[in-house]
């Protein structure tokens, strides 16, 4: 598996995406010890010359720790107002995490429309280029307190894999709960195989079966594949890994890492 990290050590430009299934205790709280743990392994890559951008999901997760008492209000507008209360709350955790190893923070909050927009997109290319140069570390998140279908992302793995094709990445790294993508759910089917490796998108569909998505995400393996789909074809490659692991981001660097490389085609 050292394909894995010999591509990671050869990308410069690097976009993490770490799912609120990541983030949450088995409570549904914010992990807090994994922030700081995470920023540390942050600010190594770092010091080796790496440029890196966040997407952070967990505002709803933030927002329970805050609001417990808002856990189980299914309502649209509840759960809007307990993502407002929970972006604030990531955004302080993160930047205390960060302020650890002695670097700022910026937050991006955006909307598939921003996207579209070719103002409002070179906008967001040119602060995150100014950013990152300036050594400042971009969070971004969708605007989830303000978004509604039409201009709705829905998911941060697609939100990510805008993300990096805007700033021009080498590499997107996708972390969530497992360890990558196998041809079946593992958890309920013990033959599943893991695939190391993707060339081919359109072979992968056609050998896995993709299942729902997670307790506290909004994605799961197809919107993966889409931000796969959408990366590669920019010649960025996509990294699928477990962030559950111990040291997630540092294990990366290590010939055994374990996860799922989607080659550029």
């Amino acid at each position: 598996m050292g394909n894995i990290n010999e591509a990671l050590k050869d990308a410069r430009k690097i976009v993490i995406k770490i799912g609120s299934n990541t983030l949450a205790k088995p409570d549904g709280t914010i992990n807090i010890e994994f922030m700081l743990e995470f920023a540390q392994q942050c600010a190594e890559l770092i010091k080796q010359g790496k440029q890196l951008i966040l997407v952070s999901s967990g505002a709803q997760v933030a927002g329970v720790s805050t609001t417990k008492e808002w856990a189980r209000k299914k309502d649209v507008h509840y759960r809007q107002a307990l993502c407002a209360i929970g972006q604030v709350e990531l955004m302080h955790q993160w930047r205390k995490a960060f302020q650890k190893q002695e670097l700022h923070i910026g937050q991006l909050l955006l909307t598939k429309d921003d996207f579209e927009n070719e103002h409002r997109s070179l906008n967001i290319r040119n602060t995150l280029f100014t950013l990152v140069d300036e050594g400042v570390v971009p969070i971004i998140n969708e605007n989830d307190s303000v978004s509604f279908d039409e201009i709705k992302i829905g998911d941060n793995d697609n939100l990510s894999a805008l993300t990096a094709i805007l700033w021009s990445a080498d590499m997107l790294i996708l972390f969530g709960d497992e360890d990558g993508i196998f041809t079946d759910n593992p958890k309920t089917n013990k033959d599943a195989k893991f695939i190391e490796t993707v060339t081919s998108i359109k072979e992968l569909r056609d050998q896995i079966k993709i299942g729902g998505t997670s307790s506290f995400g909004t994605g799961g393996v197809e919107t993966k594949i889409q931000a796969a789909e959408k990366v590669t074809a920019y010649g960025i490659q996509l990294l699928l890994a477990n962030g559950k692991k111990e040291k997630a981001l540092e294990s990366l660097l290590d010939e055994n890492s374990k996860g799922t490389l989607f080659t550029a085609e």
